[in-house]
């Protein structure tokens, strides 16, 4: 298996390691899952997420072979800002969702999932026949995610940059913890606030450290990849592999919003994509919560009041303070309406559930 830079800490810090996309990446630590979830949502925590994989692509050629490639709408992302994004597949479903940071004038990082590094470095260079400069980085850069309502306080211990002055979406880049040239991004993949930080491997034990050194009087602990899973479920969040993949497009995924059909943005699976979002589609990913205990996982059949299946759950998880089991799943378009009673088949039992925002 791959390591992080931060792999040999997280075994000596007692943690449950398992092999998540290549790597031996901790699970969770010995306080557990539901008081990490809890730490991120009320304090500060650190996820290690070094196994993100990391594209550069540069050049004049950079912006139309962006613009071919991906869903959203490149031109309207300043330097200094990032963006929610997917690569379509040619099918109708997505390669991968990423984020898009545009560094400089001519060049963009993009942010992709570890699970999917060598197919999407593959898919750009097949597809990148505008001659755009490509170079995969994702060896050689280490993130760490500080996330919760506590960490621009903490964060702000440990650098000059005016953090409350980076806007949702916004980056700098600039010396955190003494590193230099550190990428500072107001995002995160849990909905508690919180920045990324983006810098080479050799700097990460003594990020890591300094963080943990300033953070004890935040209650500042690392977090594992189980509560990562909770947090970003709570939020709504998709998980590439779960909630979107090859065979879901996006407009049934409801991430219409990240797919443009503007003026001149003739991307992959355009016209395809185009007639979906015209004539509509015949299921749609959904939220929702139980309105009786138990706990719903993936796979799981999604049932109507007579029985009849209508879809599958794609994650789901037991939340940690109020105990209800919540979820996600593509269910047939007709019970997509927020409010709309559906019922979860949970050991030949059909739980009632209600779809939510």
């Amino acid at each position: 298996m791959k390591t992080t830079p931060f792999t040999n800490t997280h075994i000596a810090l007692g943690a449950k390691m398992h092999e998540f996309a290549g790597y031996n990446m901790p699970i969770e630590y010995p306080t557990g899952i539901s008081l990490e979830h809890l730490t991120v949502r009320n304090g500060v925590g650190v996820f290690d997420v070094s196994h993100m994989g990391e594209f550069w692509v540069k050049g004049e050629h950079a912006f139309p072979f962006l613009q071919k490639i991906t869903s959203n709408d490149i031109s309207v992302i300043p330097i200094g800002k990032a963006q929610y994004s997917c690569f379509p597949n040619g099918k109708g479903g997505i390669v991968d969702d990423l984020l898009v940071y545009h560094y400089e004038e001519n060049k963009y990082l993009l942010v992709v999932n570890a699970s999917n590094i060598e197919k999407d470095w593959n898919w750009c260079m097949v597809n990148n026949t505008e001659g755009a400069i490509l170079e995969n980085a994702s060896n050689h850069i280490a993130q760490l995610a500080v996330q919760g309502p506590k960490a621009t306080e903490m964060l702000q211990e440990l650098t000059d940059i005016n953090l409350s002055e980076i806007p949702y979406y916004g980056f700098t880049v600039g010396k955190i913890a003494d590193v230099h040239e550190v990428i500072i991004s107001n995002t995160g993949y849990t909905g508690a606030g919180g920045f990324e930080l983006y810098f080479y491997n050799e700097y990460g034990q003594k990020i890591w450290d300094t963080l943990f050194k300033i953070g004890a009087k935040y209650g500042i602990k690392p977090i594992g990849l189980g509560a990562r899973d909770s947090l970003r479920l709570e939020k709504g969040f998709c998980l590439y592999g779960n909630d979107i993949d090859d065979t879901t497009s996006p407009i049934e995924a409801g991430l219409g919003w990240i797919t443009k059909f503007v003026y001149g943005k003739n991307f992959i699976d355009r016209p395809l994509l185009e007639k979906q979002k015209t004539e509509g589609v015949s299921r749609k990913l959904v939220r929702f919560e139980l309105k009786e205990r138990g706990i719903p996982r993936h796979g799981y059949e999604i049932v109507n009041e007579i029985d009849e299946v209508i879809g599958l759950v794609t994650s789901g998880c037991m939340l940690p303070d109020t105990k209800v089991g919540i979820g996600m799943g593509y269910v047939q378009t007709a019970y997509t309406k927020t409010g709309s009673s559906i019922y979860i088949k949970i050991r030949a039992k059909s739980l009632e559930a209600v779809v939510v925002k």
